[in-house]
């Protein structure tokens, strides 16, 4: 088979998986976090949070294409398996950071007590604080599993070697993201909706 068709079925598999990969983050997002009854303001609400848990991929990206550029890796299957699973990764630790703010945030609207800056942005603190160390474990068990593979030289190490390099550049950088993006967005629309009078508890993140 000419070299020209397999890279084009090459990129057709990666269009399809990456499609089904955004829509299935934002699915997971609009249905985990967004509970309830349908309004206008919930849908927008839904749809930035949505956006803002996809952002991960794109530093995940980022680090994944520095890393592969480093080590000298040319686009292959075995790269977009790496950064199919690296996708992966990155949303889902964005949805469950989502989910500790929202608990935290939800803590403080049961009390019945009128909201103020001060306290949403104690929220994300606390919520963004439970977070970290499970975030950290995380990405030192994937680092610690997935970084000894680059310097394997045995069999199977030409079709290993490729797919761990985007995971382990694209797990440091969105690392930062999720650790430090994510909750400063989350804040801002939480303090968008408080001056809207729309903040509410999530019954999705209960």
């Amino acid at each position: 088979m000419p070299s020209s068709i397999r890279q084009t079925d090459a990129w057709f598999s990666f269009g399809l998986s990456f499609v089904g990969g955004y829509g299935d983050a934002a699915s997971l997002v609009l249905a985990k976090t967004f509970t309830g009854h349908v309004t206008g303001n919930l849908v927008l609400g839904a749809i930035a949070v949505a956006a803002v848990l996809i952002f991960p991929t794109v530093y995940a990206l980022s680090g994944g294409l520095i890393l592969q550029r480093l080590l000298g890796y040319n686009f292959s299957m075995a790269v977009w398996v790496g950064y199919i699973a690296l996708f992966g990764i990155a949303v889902e630790t964005g949805v469950v950071m989502v989910v500790y703010l929202h608990e935290a945030l939800n803590r403080r609207l049961a009390t019945g007590t009128p909201l103020k800056h001060e306290d949403i942005e104690a929220a994300v603190i606390e919520g963004a604080v439970h977070r970290l160390r499970p975030r950290l474990m995380t990405v030192c068990v994937v680092l610690a599993s997935l970084i000894p593979i680059l310097w394997e030289t045995g069999v199977g190490s030409d079709v290993m070697k490729p797919i761990a390099a985007p995971i382990v550049g694209g797990m440091i950088t969105s690392t930062i993201h999720v650790l430090i993006l994510v909750p400063v967005f989350f804040a801002l629309m939480k303090e968008r909706a408080l001056r809207a009078g729309i903040l509410t508890i999530k019954k999705g993140a209960e």
